[in-house]
């Protein structure tokens, strides 16, 4: 696989233009990356600017239109992995990123099929789309692409110090507690959208419908059933965390200082609902600038101590 028409100067400008989508729309990815060595750091840019790049056609535009730009971008995808035939158009600078990156650290194509997958459940319009999910099982189907596979996607990057098999649970993992910790947060939000992501059958336990999220939604109030089972989705979230804790032991040494910094700063969301009492209807759970800092620099000493001293001085 060869980009051929893309020169040194234009990949440099296409990674740059990665960070800067990572920079605006990921504040606590953003900040962790910057603790990874940099030839990871611009790899990751590129996962995560792609990963935006999909995501926002499918939220932002919900519509046939927005169905046929996300096959066109699967089918560019596909042509650049498989015959090396060059993208054209507005994506052009994500896809050779990515693409490079995909080919730097021999990541599986696969991941990325399975992403498009889980996207097309979130597409109106589509023959996968789901508004609803009826058990944790099913929403573990579209979150093994939505976010399992991110993790999958990270793990060749960030390199192990165990044979890659073993970290690929962790990973996985990894990926689903970020997930379920923003399904836990956005309630309110994805039911502006039409969609409740926290499985109908677990919520139903609770005597928790969509008629009541919606009541507490409109009249700014917090049901004591709907508080029950936020609060059994956050320790059902908080055991997915535990199981992805262990991974981070598994990766390259230089690289755990960010990754533990990611870890910290996602349950930090969690714990920051915890603390609003499960007020995610009508508001938005954020870890302040402080702590997000508070987090980052004891980890970025850690992290430049953990770095070659050429590392250290190429900054």
């Amino acid at each position: 696989m060869t980009i051929t028409t893309a020169d040194d100067a234009e990949l440099r400008a296409a990674y740059q233009l990665c960070r800067q989508v990572a920079q605006q729309h990921g504040r606590t990815y953003f900040l962790a990356t910057r603790l990874l060595p940099a030839e990871r750091r611009s790899a990751t840019h590129a996962l995560y600017a792609f990963a935006r790049t999909v995501d926002d056609i499918v939220d932002v535009d919900a519509t046939a239109t927005a169905a046929a730009e996300l096959a066109a971008i699967e089918h560019q995808l596909r042509d650049l992995i498989e015959s090396g035939t060059d993208p054209v158009g507005v994506h052009r600078p994500v896809l050779i990123a990515v693409v490079d990156t995909i080919e730097r650290f021999d990541i599986a194509p696969q991941y990325f099929w399975s992403f498009f997958e889980s996207m097309r459940m979130d597409l109106p319009g589509t023959a996968e789309f789901r508004s609803r999910y009826a058990t944790m099982a099913d929403l573990r189907l579209y979150t093994h692409g939505s976010a399992a596979v991110i993790g999958l996607q990270m793990l060749p990057v960030l390199g192990t110090v165990v044979p890659i098999e073993e970290a690929v649970v962790p990973a996985a993992a990894l990926g689903e507690a970020f997930q379920l910790t923003n399904f836990i947060r956005d309630v309110g939000e994805d039911l502006d959208r039409g969609r409740v992501y926290l499985p109908a059958d677990e919520l139903a336990a609770f005597d928790v419908d969509d008629a009541l999220l919606l009541h507490c939604k409109k009249t700014g109030t917090l049901d004591r059933r709907v508080r029950r089972a936020l609060a059994h989705f956050a320790a059902v979230n908080r055991s997915i965390y535990r199981e992805a804790r262990p991974g981070i032991d598994m990766l390259d040494r230089r690289v755990r200082p960010g990754i533990r910094a990611a870890f910290t700063l996602y349950a930090g969301i969690l714990e920051s609902v915890e603390r609003n009492d499960f007020h995610v209807l009508d508001r938005r759970a954020v870890v302040p600038r402080s702590r997000r800092l508070s987090v980052a620099s004891p980890e970025l000493l850690r992290a430049l101590a953990a770095r070659r001293p050429s590392e250290r001085h190429n900054r």
